[in-house]
């Protein structure tokens, strides 16, 4: 504590800096495609990644009482809560509001809860334990819930889960910025406190882990960009560890919202890629450096058929991308009249000029240092 100032009463004041604690959300979305972990069931089973990214779940857990978490399943038809459990997903951000900064924490499973009590052990603590139980049971609902229709597809609906995770992460911030505002309001006669920085989600820190197992799908590339450029607009860093497939999208969310994109060179090390490189929170990376991905694929997907393309045109007015020109050189999007040129037109051929040649003792220079022998 400084002395501020003294005043006539012979009375010193001090300025107490505020050493309350910024709370940290991290919200993870795991890949369940069911072909892509098939295809790695030799090298890594679904169910030991989900066992190795739990283990990572309890270490962020463990570092504050005021860290959260948050896990969404990124399917081949739908995006899906796995903890907090879809019908405690809303009031979650109340039961913060009404907590503090304190994580929600209960040892039993309450009155509706999906979660079987018979899990709860005194040996364990009891949030590590509620969220185990609550992802067990979510991915095997989950898992219960596919079709043989839901395998044929190849990708899954990751422009839906990070929109989630946006939503669920602005919910958060919301009540913990109403919860603390009614205190402030009641101390500002108070003495003023030394300025502190505070993250642009009013008091809360948060972040978004993709745990990717697929290729990228052009047909996401819109909804996937504007959910990577809201992020950026909140200061949220995406992360992404890839362990299979082209996430060419992931490459650029990364780099656009400052996160880390990791391609695990032997996926059965998941843990120690989780550890090292996505542990730190953004306030701790600025000390640290982090592990970046040397290249990345700025291909963009069309807008008239989804396709990635390495050179296209670009609409001057709305930036629409498009593979081809569109009908009438008329963009789909604004309806802007596009100026092409001469594209598409036979390129105008010039004539080669004769090149005349010398004509030495009467012979034409055929431009060989020696002459044509005769026969």
């Amino acid at each position: 504590m400084n002395n501020i100032a003294s005043d006539p009463d012979a009375t010193e004041h001090y300025d107490i800096p505020n050493t309350d604690e910024i709370p940290s959300l991290l919200a993870i979305v795991l890949d369940t495609n069911p072909r892509a972990w098939a295809a790695l069931e030799d090298t890594l089973p679904l169910s030991r990644a989900v066992a190795n990214l739990l283990i990572f779940i309890n270490g962020h857990l463990a570092f504050s009482n005021a860290n959260q978490v948050a896990v969404i399943a990124s399917h081949t038809t739908k995006a899906s809560w796995l903890y907090p459990p879809p019908h405690d997903a809303v009031n979650t951000a109340q039961a913060t509001a009404a907590d503090g900064e304190d994580v929600h924490m209960r040892d039993a499973a309450g009155p509706g809860s999906s979660v079987p009590p018979a899990i709860f052990s005194a040996n364990k603590f009891p949030l590590f334990a509620q969220v185990e139980a609550a992802v067990a049971s979510s991915l095997a609902a989950l898992s219960s819930s596919s079709t043989p229709a839901d395998l044929t597809s190849t990708t899954t609906k990751l422009s839906g889960a990070l929109t989630m995770a946006l939503s669920y992460i602005n919910r958060v911030s919301q009540s913990l910025a109403a919860n603390k505002q009614a205190p402030a309001d009641s101390t500002a006669a108070a003495a003023p406190a030394a300025p502190q920085s505070a993250p642009a989600l009013g008091g809360l820190r948060a972040r978004i882990l993709v745990l990717s197992v697929s290729d990228s799908q052009p047909s996401q590339y819109i909804p996937t960009m504007n959910a990577v450029f809201a992020a950026s607009h909140l200061d949220i860093p995406i992360d992404t560890l890839s362990i299979s497939g082209n996430d060419t999208f992931m490459q650029q969310a990364a780099f656009i919202t400052e996160g880390t994109f990791l391609r695990a060179a032997e996926p059965r090390g998941i843990l120690q890629y989780l550890m090292t490189a996505f542990m730190p929170d953004g306030e701790a990376r600025a000390a640290l450096i982090s592990p970046r991905h040397h290249t990345v694929d700025f291909r963009a997907a069309c807008f008239c058929h989804g396709r990635v393309v390495d050179t296209g045109f670009v609409c001057s007015v709305c930036l629409g991308i498009f593979c081809e020109p569109p009908p009438g050189a008329e963009c789909l999007l604004c309806g802007n009249k596009l100026r092409l040129g001469s594209y598409g037109g036979k390129p105008a051929v010039v004539p080669r000029k004769k090149k005349k040649r010398r004509k030495i003792n009467g012979r034409e220079e055929t431009g060989s240092a020696t002459g044509t022998p005769r026969p």
